[in-house]
């Protein structure tokens, strides 16, 4: 613990002075040694922690999400060089570089809170080992001894013996009742949290490793949260308990507005948008302008969802723009191009393919166009071998039946004398 204390000296002082003030606030409302007072005061210090985090958190989600465009590509590498791990190694960095994508990204959350959490766990032990800390001198401590949460001392653990928590005025079975359910309510909304993001905030398209990883990850947190909540002091639970519900609910937020793309989640929000857009013939707010707005930009690399929205709102007569607004069409859209844009109605008439002739119209010439006359072959028209036999003449040979043949067949002459026919042939 003394190696703890000097590693994060530097932060006890704040985290105890932080402490100190929400106590002074609650502590006019509820009483200066009421668990209320302390209690509030803790999970006051959790909320103005993770309000500072939000940016790092953003950065989490968006260094999440490039991990999983990423995935296939990683993919490739560990099976190109599945026998040499270093070429393995050299080219996933690369990649990293080329992408900009930081894998330690999303872990920044919990690396960031980790000081203010070992502050916590240090400044609480030194209240249940009746050692000031930081600004909290003697009064304060034996104010803080004696503030209960549900019957548990504020700085009791669920292994204390019977003695160290009668010296905090406690029993035994309320201080175990109290961290059991703490420790059990922690490690569900652990659970729950890491649920939800594996089954409605994750590429379903995908199936990679880390996505196993993932898996594994969802059941081994929540155990080594019950492992190690034996060994925390209630205020500790309080605060672990109170940082893990915020991250759910703003997972749950995120998860809700942002969905990552090919998502269940984002199928659920694209049918909500759907239903809003086609009611109100438009788009609101720079969020649903900018969800619209990456669709559109993505043309032939949508997703399931992302088509059946675009179709959706080319059946309604409206036209997503490249802005991330929706125009209304003239007529119902319905078709579309080679990259998934809707066409307007004009643009699709002229895109439409003249009606195959059958045999029999290709054979009479087929139906005339617009505006031409059609008239019928006259005498005068008519090709030369079609003209009548001349009667008059005498009668030559029988020809062969099989089709009309021209007069002017080989070894006849045109008009004029014809070529007598050679003794061989008689």
């Amino acid at each position: 613990m003394d190696t703890i204390a000097s590693l994060f000296s530097f932060i006890t002082t704040p985290v105890s002075w932080v402490i100190v003030q929400f106590h002074t606030v609650y502590g006019s409302l509820f009483g200066p040694d009421t668990g209320w007072a302390w209690g509030l005061s803790i999970v006051s210090l959790v909320i103005l922690i993770r309000i500072c985090l939000i940016p790092l958190f953003v950065k989490q989600i968006k260094a999440t999400r490039a991990m999983q465009t990423l995935q296939p590509e990683m993919k490739k590498i560990q099976e190109r060089y599945k026998n040499d791990k270093q070429r393995q190694s050299e080219e996933m960095m690369k990649l990293y570089k080329e992408t900009g994508t930081n894998p330690l990204s999303s872990c920044l959350p919990i690396l960031a809170q980790s000081p203010f959490f070992f502050a916590l766990y240090h400044v609480l032990n030194g209240i249940a080992n009746g050692d000031t800390i930081g600004v909290i001198n003697q009064s304060l401590l034996e104010s803080a001894q004696k503030a209960h949460i549900f019957g548990a001392p504020l700085a009791a653990k669920f292994t204390d013996s019977a003695s160290d928590v009668a010296a905090l005025d406690a029993s035994l079975t309320s201080v175990r009742i109290v961290t059991a359910i703490m420790i059990v309510m922690m490690s569900a909304s652990q659970f729950f949290t890491q649920r939800q993001l594996m089954t409605k905030n994750v590429d379903t398209t995908v199936k990679t490793p880390f996505m196993q990883q993932q898996k594994m990850l969802m059941y081994v947190f929540p155990i080594m949260f019950a492992v190690f909540g034996i060994n925390f002091p209630v205020g500790v639970l309080v605060y672990w308990l109170t940082t893990n519900v915020w991250t759910m609910g703003q997972q749950m937020y995120v998860i809700h507005n942002n969905p990552t793309p090919g998502s269940k989640a984002q199928a659920a929000y694209l049918e909500r948008l759907h239903k809003r857009v086609t009611q109100h013939g438009k788009t609101r707010g720079r969020g649903e302008k900018a969800i619209v707005k990456a669709i559109v930009a993505k043309g032939r690399d949508r997703n399931e969802f992302e088509r059946k929205f675009i179709n959706g709102l080319s059946k309604a007569g409206l036209a997503a723009q490249v802005d991330g607004t929706v125009a209304k069409g003239e007529t119902q859209i319905d078709t579309l191009t080679e990259d998934g844009t809707p066409l307007t109605a004009a643009a699709a008439a002229k895109r439409q393919q003249p009606k195959r002739q059958s045999k029999a119209q290709r054979q009479s010439g087929g139906p005339k166009a617009a505006g031409e006359t059609t008239t019928s072959l006259t005498k005068s028209d008519a090709p030369e071998d079609a003209k009548p036999v001349d009667v008059a003449k005498p009668a030559g040979p029988a020809k062969p039946a099989g089709g009309t043949r021209s007069k002017a067949q080989s070894g006849q002459r045109k008009g004029g004398p014809q070529r007598p026919k050679s003794p061989s042939k008689k």
